[in-house]
Parts: structure tokens; C-alpha cells; sequence
């Protein structure tokens, strides 16, 4: 899925120039996503579609904004309400080109096929970025060998280097995006909400989809695919993911169902396939996990919780894993190895919690309390800050044993917050709020001084809570 990269000398803007598209596709339904950005390389995801973007999510008759595994829809209306949120591929050909903000010269790489084995996705794969900087850039797409038929524009931010110490950066993150709880016709309002953010990057902890929830329940890899497909044709994500650079992390709804763990499959649907979907529905990498500096005062890990865990059912002890031996070693050793003045794992699930007594797929859970207590040390030790998805309420918590702080981004809707109550507020909390919204972060130099402020919005992006850390 690399491509190679010509330097062109026409004016980038003169690409942008409005041209006779044909009308017959193919098209940019899903839009583009611009993921894995370090301070010299980014991967940008598009899909070619035989239908235009949607103005909002089409009217099935299925209610939005409800847990639909409390109701019974009838089969029915689920035949035909897949048809309509169908956003089939077509065959052709993509071209990327981008451009420094700034700057006159373009890059513009050859026509490539999108993989219809792959759901008609292509990814590309862009090197030698200046660091600490703006790009733009264009997809075009046409037919094989014919004129372009239609075109869609983004911009994104490379991390800043290792020793800029003015680097202001800003980046949030989610988890738990189920279709039927969006809020709004045009998708989940938290989108337009964080585009005003300015941020430099997005973190999605996973769950981005639920495989395992009915209307339909995704038991082949065509019905897993239409889950993708919808999602981000709804107008808010895909207006969203224009212009902003992606980490996306999966989790169990989005592999296979609830709790999963390797070996185990969904219907028709293999562990395999899971992985395989995910990978082609997202600009990801290989390994799944990675770290990368955002300037001199942030450093992140984005791990992996999914393909290298022992059954949760397995007794707990030192060869119960969640992470597996090879990522633990490569965590521990890039932590040490850091001089950033703020580390933060963003992780899928919880590391301190609390979390509820009966879960058994976390390192908070007493399901793996020797990998656990081995983690919360260790990061304690380390001075590194927790940032988790999964659970569908926000927190700030401290861990009694250890100190270790962490928050949680809660749902993305109001609809999908539950699962605790407020009145469970215990003394590890510092913040206890069941509801939706994202969790959005800054990291200030502050003349010298640098701090970490994380804030917790409302899906309305309205402030509930404000944390400030200084380095530990």
C-alpha cells in the first residue's frame, strides 16, 4: 500500500482548481483519514464508493440514539434498512498530492488501484515530512484510465521535533462510537465540537464500531464492513477526519464482540478477519503499537490490548497477559529511554480504574492483577500519565498503592454513557461524571514552566472538568 512520490513543480493551488468531473463516480462516500503521523511521515486512508457522500445518515425507521440491545426491531426493517446504509465500492484509481503550507513546491504520486479485496481502501504512505509541520493535500479518484471524477481535500500536522521546547500541543481522545446512539442525523455532535479544538492530533481508543449489537449484528466480514462504511459516511466524522491526524486503536466490539480474546470468532466471522478489517478500514501500522514525541515536553504510547492476550479466562499469574511479553519489554524499554517532560500511554482499557467488580478484560480488573500491579508500578515509577478508553463514564482516578493518575474519555454520546453510577464514587476518584463527551488535552510551555491541562467536554464540548499537572 506504498506509493511512490514524484516532485512536482506546478503550484498546489492550481491543483485545487474546481475541473469537468464526470458524473457517473466514482466518489468519496467515506470520505479520508490521515493516521500513524510522526514528525516525518503520515499514512492517508480513502475508499472509492459507487454512491456521493451523504448529506446525513438515511431514514431507516430503526430509532437513533438508543441501546437497540434493550429493543426488538424486526427483521424486516433491518433487510432494509442495510441496504440503505450499504455504501458500496467501486473499482478505480486514487492520486495523492501535498504540499508544505507555505511553500510553492507539490508532491504528486502515480494513479493507484484500490484493492477491492480490501473493501475498495487505499492507503498512502507519505516520507521525508518536515517536522512541526502544516500540510495539505488532495485525493483524486476516477475510473481506471478515465478523467477524474471526483476529489476531496484535507490538511494535517506532523509532530513537532524532539527539542523544540515551544511546541504547543493539543489532542484528544474518545471511545465507544456506536451508530444508533449518535446524537444527531449527521452523526455524533461531538465532531464539529473538536474541530474547533485546533488540535494537533486525535487518539480513538476503540470500540469505533459494535460488531455485537443487533441492527444488525456483524457475523460475516460483509455485515463488519457496512458497520465501517456507515459510520464514517455520516457527515460529522468524515467532515471531521479531513483535517486532522488519527491514532486509531481497536478494541473488542471492533474486532469481534465483547471481551474477546485470539482464537475466537463471531458467527462467520474469524479472529482473523476481524484483525484484517480493522487494518484495512483505518490507516494503521505494523506493530499495531508505537510511540512517537510531540516536541520536548510530550512523549506517547499507543499500545495494543487486543492480539497478543492470554483467554481472560486463564488463572491469573506472570504468564497472563494482556499486552504480551515482546510489547511489555518495548514498552518499559522506550519509557526509560524518554527525556519528555510528560509521558502519556493512551490505552484502550483502564490500567487503574476502578472499574466494576463483575469485568474480567483489564488490567484493572482482578482478572489480571499480576500484570496489573506490574504496570501501575512501573508507570508510577516512571512518572507516566494513563489516558484509557472502554468505559462508558469519564474519570480521573489515583491509584491508593502507587499514585498512578489516570482518565478515562467516557462514550461519545449521552446515550451510550452507563455502567456505573456517580453515587460508586470512591476515594480513588478526583472526578466522577456518567456521561458522554471526549477528554481533550494541552500541553503548554508556559514561558519555561510546562504543564499538562486535560479537560473533560460535554458532547456539546462544554467543559465538566479541568486537571492541571505539573512534571512529576
Amino acid at each position: 500500500m506504498t506509493c511512490q512520490l514524484a516532485v512536482c513543480s506546478i503550484l498546489f493551488c492550481a491543483l485545487l482548481l474546481p475541473g469537468s468531473l464526470a458524473a457517473d463516480g466514482p466518489y468519496f462516500a467515506n470520505g479520508i483519514k490521515i493516521g500513524d503521523v510522526t514528525q516525518t511521515s503520515a499514512k492517508i486512508w480513502t475508499r472509492l464508493t459507487a454512491i456521493q457522500p451523504w448529506t446525513k445518515a438515511p431514514e431507516t425507521g430503526i430509532p437513533m440514539g438508543k441501546n437497540l440491545g434493550k429493543s426488538k426491531v424486526d427483521g424486516n426493517t433491518v433487510a432494509e434498512a442495510i441496504k440503505l446504509w450499504r455504501v458500496p465500492g467501486q473499482e478505480g484509481e486514487v492520486r495523492l498530492t501535498y504540499q508544505r503550507i507555505g511553500q510553492s513546491q507539490s508532491t504528486k504520486s502515480d494513479w493507484t488501484s484500490v484493492d477491492p479485496m480490501a473493501d475498495y481502501t487505499h492507503q498512502f504512505k507519505v516520507n521525508r515530512l518536515a517536522s512541526g509541520a502544516r500540510y495539505k493535500f488532495k485525493v483524486e479518484g476516477r475510473a481506471e484510465n478515465g478523467r477524474v471524477t471526483s476529489s476531496i481535500s484535507g490538511s494535517f500536522s506532523t509532530a513537532p521535533a524532539d527539542d523544540d521546547a515551544d511546541a504547543k500541543v493539543s489532542f484528544a481522545v474518545v471511545t465507544g462510537q456506536g451508530f444508533h446512539r449518535r446524537d444527531t442525523d449527521q452523526g455524533h455532535q461531538i465532531y464539529p465540537h473538536l474541530s474547533k479544538l485546533g488540535l494537533q492530533f486525535f487518539a480513538h481508543t476503540g470500540d469505533t464500531v459494535y460488531y455485537d449489537k443487533p441492527a444488525p449484528d456483524a457475523r460475516n466480514m460483509d455485515l463488519a464492513r457496512v458497520k465501517w462504511q456507515r459510520m464514517y459516511a455520516l457527515p460529522n466524522q468524515r467532515e471531521f477526519h479531513r483535517n486532522v491526524a488519527s491514532y486509531f486503536i481497536k478494541d473488542d466490539h471492533d474486532t469481534l464482540d465483547n471481551d474477546c480474546y485470539p482464537g475466537q470468532r463471531y458467527g462467520d466471522l474469524t479472529w482473523k478477519q476481524g484483525l484484517r478489517i480493522f487494518s484495512e478500514q483505518n490507516p494503521t501500522s505494523d506493530p499495531p503499537y508505537k510511540t512517537v514525541r510531540w516536541g520536548k515536553h510530550l512523549q506517547v504510547w499507543i499500545v495494543e490490548g487486543r492480539n497478543f492476550r492470554s483467554p481472560n479466562p486463564m488463572p491469573d499469574g506472570p504468564e497472563k497477559t494482556i499486552w504480551g511479553k515482546k510489547q511489555l519489554a518495548w514498552f518499559k524499554e522506550t519509557v526509560r529511554a524518554s527525556d519528555a517532560t510528560f509521558k502519556i500511554l493512551i490505552s484502550p482499557t483502564p490500567v487503574v480504574g476502578p472499574d466494576r467488580g463483575n469485568k474480567k478484560d483489564n488490567h484493572a480488573n482482578t482478572a489480571f492483577t499480576y500484570e496489573g500491579n506490574l504496570l501501575r508500578k512501573f508507570m508510577a515509577d516512571q512518572k507516566v500519565l494513563s489516558v484509557c478508553g472502554d468505559r462508558h463514564w469519564q474519570y480521573v482516578s489515583v491509584d491508593p498503592k502507587t499514585g498512578l493518575r489516570e482518565y478515562s474519555c467516557g462514550p461519545t454520546s449521552n446515550g451510550h454513557a452507563g455502567g456505573f453510577s456517580e453515587r460508586n464514587r470512591s476515594d480513588m476518584h478526583q472526578y466522577l461524571k456518567v456521561k458522554g463527551g471526549f477528554l481533550s488535552v494541552t500541553i503548554e510551555p508556559n514561558n519555561g514552566r510546562p504543564r499538562a491541562i486535560f479537560r473533560h467536554h460535554s458532547v456539546k464540548g462544554e467543559v465538566y472538568n479541568e486537571d492541571v499537572q505539573k512534571p512529576l
